[in-house]
């Protein structure tokens, strides 16, 4: 049996522009300035993309861009015949991609069996499709997660019952951080052999963006030298471990109407990585401020706090704020660029 014509006849009407069965009715982008890095879609794009995750005559209703993320372009998108809405992510072009943050979505989709213990909670994969075909860059279409984003609801309950939500941010990470991996490094790789090869790499990365950029990189570069001389202190981490990369409130949904804040779903985790939990975004968070925030250990355990775990925290402060600066960059927060530089200063003061 010869089944390669109609294959072919499918992919042609998949095709950006080619969805002839009717345009979105309603149609709502966010308006950006042409040099903004989160770069819009069109209609006959979001269209495509689901004519080849759905199939051919796939119709779709209605597509409104979320303004939650600030890496990939998110949409919810309803879709004829689909009980729910769907979110369609759309990665940067990779042109646009920094060498420590290249090809996150497709790190997000290896990861996810990785992330068992917490499947319950992610959204579920649709589709995804890396062959820039449909339109030139990666993009995911998942399952609309019911809640409200914590960074926006939390808030809205009384300080007393927030270090509810903190034992639970404290139950996920435990399940995530017990997961052991085959080497450090990105879900993706390159994994290293030792966690001070990672690290040093991951630091080289971020002060290589910085230069790409015009930024000076000079006490990044320290960090890595600092680290390689006592690689032998971040090397007492010998077990990989599963870090979820971006596990805060903006990557956290609550429930909608519980009485006391409830997490009901956790996304965007594509910058999960292979190392020493303490190294997580979630770590660092957690430590940042008291208060309701050591909730987190009742659940999450104790952590060993000897001398040569205090330095390598110093470490990964400073792969946080490398990576934060260039963050704060891509948004055009001046103020907050030049006041790293300054946080940094500190840090290389402490780490020899």
């Amino acid at each position: 049996m010869r089944l390669g014509r109609p294959t072919l006849a499918f992919e042609i009407r998949c095709r950006a522009g080619d969805a002839k069965e009717g345009r979105i009715v309603e149609f709502r982008p966010i308006p950006r300035v042409p040099e903004a890095f989160q770069q819009p879609v069109t209609a006959d794009e979001i269209e495509a993309i689901c004519c080849r995750t759905f199939g051919a005559r796939t119709k779709v209703i209605a597509a409104t861009e979320l303004g939650t993320g600030m890496y990939n372009t998110t949409l919810r998108v309803a879709v004829v015949g689909q009980e729910k809405p769907v979110i369609v992510r759309i990665a940067p072009e990779p042109a646009r991609q920094f060498t420590s943050e290249r090809a996150l979505m497709r790190n997000e989709y290896a990861s996810l069996p990785w992330l068992a213990p917490i499947a319950l909670l992610m959204p579920k994969v649709i589709g995804a499709d890396w062959s820039h075909e449909v339109i030139g860059r990666d993009y995911m279409v998942q399952s609309l997660l019911d809640g409200v984003p914590a960074a926006e609801h939390l808030h809205t309950y009384p300080r007393s019952t927030w270090p509810t939500f903190y034992r639970q941010l404290g139950e996920i990470a435990h399940r995530v951080h017990t997961v052991r991996g085959p080497g450090f490094g990105p879900v993706t790789g390159p994994t290293y052999g030792t966690w001070s090869e990672a690290l040093a790499a991951s630091l080289d990365a971020i002060a290589t963006d910085l230069d790409g950029v015009g930024l000076d990189s000079d006490d990044v570069r320290k960090v890595v030298s600092a680290a390689l001389r006592h690689r032998e202190v971040l090397d007492e981490i010998t077990a990989p471990r599963l870090l979820v990369g971006d596990l805060w409130l903006p990557n956290i949904l609550l429930d909608y109407d519980a009485p006391e804040p409830t997490i009901s779903g956790v996304y965007d985790l594509d910058r999960a990585t292979w190392g020493d939990p303490l190294a997580d975004w979630t770590i660092r968070m957690i430590t940042a401020k008291s208060g309701e925030r050591q909730a987190f250990w009742d659940t999450y355990g104790s952590v060993k706090q000897s001398e040569g775990a205090v330095w390598r925290q110093k470490i990964y402060e400073a792969r946080h704020l490398g990576a934060v600066r260039l963050e704060r960059h891509r948004l055009g927060n001046h103020a907050g660029v030049r006041a790293s530089y300054d946080a940094m200063q500190t840090i290389l003061a402490d780490v020899g």
